[in-house]
């Protein structure tokens, strides 16, 4: 498989560990709460983890690479979250860091696109200067 298929594949199996946790931190609301939820959510938070660790960036732009880094510390605010379910029983704190880590994912995902597309329009517009050139 050519990496543009894995990427796809990864941003596939990342969605579906976000709506896991999120149909698991909204059942308590509807005051349905069961051990096992906790255990699908910690799953899904692990499984943000382990496709953020996985997704590199490789091109020379810093702003995009720090982008990126915000996006695992977003990840890892889910797993904090996770265990936080388990071991602050009684507590509301979870709810606070899935807020934080989902705030830090979107600006993360909208400025990475924001970013990438400037790139590219740089890189058009260099190819442009050569052509005019010759």
């Amino acid at each position: 498989m050519d990496n543009k298929k894995i990427d796809t594949i990864k941003d596939w199996i990342y969605i579906a560990g976000v709506l896991v946790m999120l149909v698991m931190a909204f059942l308590p609301l509807v005051d349905i709460n069961e051990d096992w939820m906790r255990w699908a959510y910690a799953g899904g938070a692990a499984v943000t983890l382990i496709v953020r660790l996985t997704q590199r960036y490789t091109g020379k732009n810093f702003r995009i690479r720090r982008l990126y880094i915000m996006s695992t510390m977003a990840a890892v605010l889910y797993c904090v979250s996770a265990a936080l379910t388990f071991y602050g029983k009684g507590t509301s704190d979870w709810i606070a860091l899935l807020m934080a880590g989902a705030v830090l994912q979107m600006y993360s995902s909208f400025m990475i696109d924001r970013e990438l597309a400037k790139e590219a329009a740089k890189k058009e517009a260099k190819k442009e200067a050569r052509k005019n050139r010759k």
